[in-house]
């Protein structure tokens, strides 16, 4: 995961073994992972600090589970939620997509299984972008919304700063890194500081 930013994995288990063996699993991979015995105490982790994904237990015997996945879903209705179970069942498989689980795996859990769901949970909820990629995009759209409450067309900002309109727009759609020099001069003509296009950052 070089040149990524490190996804951030909740797991959430009441049985030591899984949590040792997800942390050991998850962790050689390259992602950085939080373990929790207590589903109880899962919204309030979420709520607490920022994960992009959640393994959790909703195993027949541990119906705080299934509650943990709906006290997430208070805090976060976004957040991508991996449901794993000891006793696979339709109802409960039901149940834990009701309140969208990205998917449902049984235990013990197979660690290719495991590999390819999180690959696609990761493409199908675009967790991962290279780092670049993200800071460029929400450069650009501080730009492009600093220049909307002026209100400035690109032309406009590009006759107040001499830099082509193309230059400009290719910033703003994150598809162009600017340099020092070029954020000098939208800042000024903004006017705004630098620090502002990094304020989302």
């Amino acid at each position: 995961m070089s040149n990524q930013q490190r996804l951030n994995i909740l797991v959430v288990d009441p049985d030591e073994g899984t949590t040792l063996q997800l942390k050991e699993l998850l962790t050689g991979d390259g992602y950085a992972v939080q373990a929790l015995s207590d589903p109880t105490r899962a919204s309030e982790e979420v709520r607490s600090n920022r994960y992009q994904l959640v393994i959790l237990d909703v195993s027949p015997g541990n119906p705080p589970g299934i509650e943990a996945l709906c006290q997430i879903r208070s805090v976060d209705d976004d957040l991508c939620v991996i449901a794993t179970t000891a006793l696979a069942s339709v109802e409960m498989a039901v149940e834990t997509m009701k309140h969208q689980a990205f998917h449902y795996l049984q235990k013990p859990l197979d660690e290719q299984e495991l590999q390819c769901v999180l690959k696609d949970a990761i493409k199908a909820k675009g967790l991962l972008v290279n780092l670049e990629t993200r800071l460029n995009t929400s450069v650009g759209k501080r730009i492009r919304e600093r220049r909307h409450s002026r209100p400035l067309t690109l032309k406009q900002l590009a006759n107040r700063t001499g830099l082509s309109v193309s230059l400009i727009s290719q910033i703003e759609l994150g598809k162009s890194a600017a340099s020092m020099s070029t954020l000098h001069k939208l800042a000024a003509a903004l006017g705004v500081q630098m620090t502002y296009f990094f304020e989302t950052v």
